[in-house]
């Protein structure tokens, strides 16, 4: 096909994560609950951050932001998930595919930070608990969401830019559920290198950049936690950063290998079932990772039923 013919495509058809009709309403009735659940139980880390005088700290402050990231994010995709669930045709808009993908790169970035932002409080809170309150006052943690949010915002405007001067002439078929750098890649109607090589570039940049602050922090974290003599205190310590690292772990995991990874390698059967976990699972998980192991979320839970109860 010549170029200059080229017609962009007003609509993309989306594949979805199975095309067998009787699954439809059984996938919207799953989905439909994890969306309901991962919103609930982040608005309420939300919610007892907002409420609760004793969560009033770096940590929560940054894990309150969290929750909002992840809300957004899980919205960024679900939704339209779900009613094409129950169409015929599962349909996204050019224009709407343009602003799911720059607010997917927008979020999964900021949170990256957020993440890096999160283990370098409790690399403070650790390893110079004397210093803690000055390095980590209200002005920094603001400084570091902010930066979060610029990183941000400057990797989404790349990416979606260059994805989307890329001509789309052939089938306008996703193979995916929602729009994202690869499968939109792989339906483009030219090389597609240099949009790779930002890819890998750019967000090795972005991830690994971030991930080496998150690594640092925590070598320096478990160094200092070894050094604790009693098994309680060691405990103690290493409790309040199991919650986190399990998160780091699920959310960079299927990150790095969705993103950073050649082309050639792309298999959209399995990377749906990977970009699944942290465009669902980990905004499903996080409220109860943070919350079950977390005794002081806990306590500010039940003072809160308390006070309402009491009204």
């Amino acid at each position: 096909m010549n170029l200059e013919n080229c017609t962009t495509p007003t609509v993309f058809t989306l594949v979805g994560l199975s095309d067998i009709p009787s699954l439809q309403v059984l996938l919207f009735v799953i989905f439909f609950f994890i969306y309901i659940i991962a919103v609930l139980g982040n608005l309420s880390i939300i919610f007892a951050y907002t409420y609760s005088s004793t969560l009033r700290t770096p940590m929560y402050f940054f894990l309150a932001n969290f929750s909002f990231l992840d809300i957004c994010y899980i919205s960024t995709t679900l939704p339209n998930m779900l009613s094409n669930f129950l169409s015929e045709h599962k349909m996204i808009s050019f224009y709407g595919c343009v602003v799911q993908l720059y607010f997917l790169m927008l979020l999964g970035s900021t949170d990256c930070y957020i993440l890096a932002a999160m283990a370098y409080d409790r690399y403070n809170a650790i390893c110079q608990p004397l210093l803690y309150s000055i390095i980590m006052n209200k002005e920094s943690c603001i400084k570091y969401i902010f930066g979060s949010w610029v990183i941000g915002i400057v990797n989404a405007i790349i990416h979606t830019t260059l994805t989307f001067t890329l001509p789309f002439c052939g089938s306008n078929m996703i193979d995916y559920f929602f729009c994202d750098i690869p499968p939109l890649l792989n339906l483009a109607y030219t090389d597609t290198w240099i949009n790779e090589l930002t890819t890998f570039v750019i967000g090795g940049f972005v991830t690994m950049g971030s991930l080496l602050l998150t690594i640092i922090s925590y070598a320096n974290i478990i160094y200092t936690i070894s050094k604790i003599r009693s098994s309680s205190g060691r405990r103690k310590a290493f409790s309040t950063c199991v919650s986190h690292f399990t998160v780091v772990t699920i959310f960079y995991g299927s990150g790095i290998f969705i993103y950073l990874k050649p082309r050639s390698n792309y298999i959209m059967e399995h990377d749906r079932l990977v970009a699944i976990m942290y465009t669902v699972i980990t905004p499903l998980l996080n409220p109860f990772i943070y919350s079950l192991r977390n005794s002081d979320v806990k306590i500010a839970a039940r003072k809160i039923i308390h006070r309402i109860s009491v009204r």
